[in-house]
């Protein structure tokens, strides 16, 4: 009977242990230390504030043939509608990250190829009637 009356409490213990373990960690869910995250708090909140934060997003810009965009070294342009060709005093122009080239001055810019100002005092002439452009960094239109 001593047996048995030992085997129930160590049973009893046993069940406690795991009752309060899975308590424990059922606890730290969705708290500081192991955030529960949703998938639409990842897509309607989460991704809002990081976008708002890098402020690195493109914006559009219209040219008019003729007009120049300027942009700061690490200003990024992506030709969307048009015709346009780079700017420059000396070489190179405008790096084609899309390629991996260089384009110099007078250069023509392919349509949905990305390009960086890695030098100040480059720019992108249009030279269609209307030009639209993804441009991400500080710029200047003339």
């Amino acid at each position: 009977m001593k047996k048995r009356w030992i085997l129930h409490v160590a049973c009893l213990t046993a069940v406690l242990v795991l009752a309060m373990t899975c308590y424990a960690a059922a606890g730290s869910v969705g708290s500081a230390d192991d955030p529960l995250v949703t998938y639409s708090y990842l897509n309607d909140t989460f991704k809002k504030e990081v976008l708002a934060e890098a402020n690195g997003g493109f914006v559009l810009v219209t040219l008019s043939s003729g007009q120049t965009l300027r942009g700061a070294v690490g200003t990024e342009v992506l030709l969307r509608v048009g015709t346009a060709s780079c700017t420059a005093s000396s070489a190179p122009g405008l790096i084609d990250t899309t390629n991996a080239s260089t384009l110099n001055d007078g250069g023509a810019l392919a349509k949905n190829h990305l390009y960086m100002m890695t030098i100040e005092e480059r720019g992108v002439r249009a030279t269609a009637g209307t030009v639209k452009l993804l441009v991400r960094g500080s710029y200047t239109v003339a």
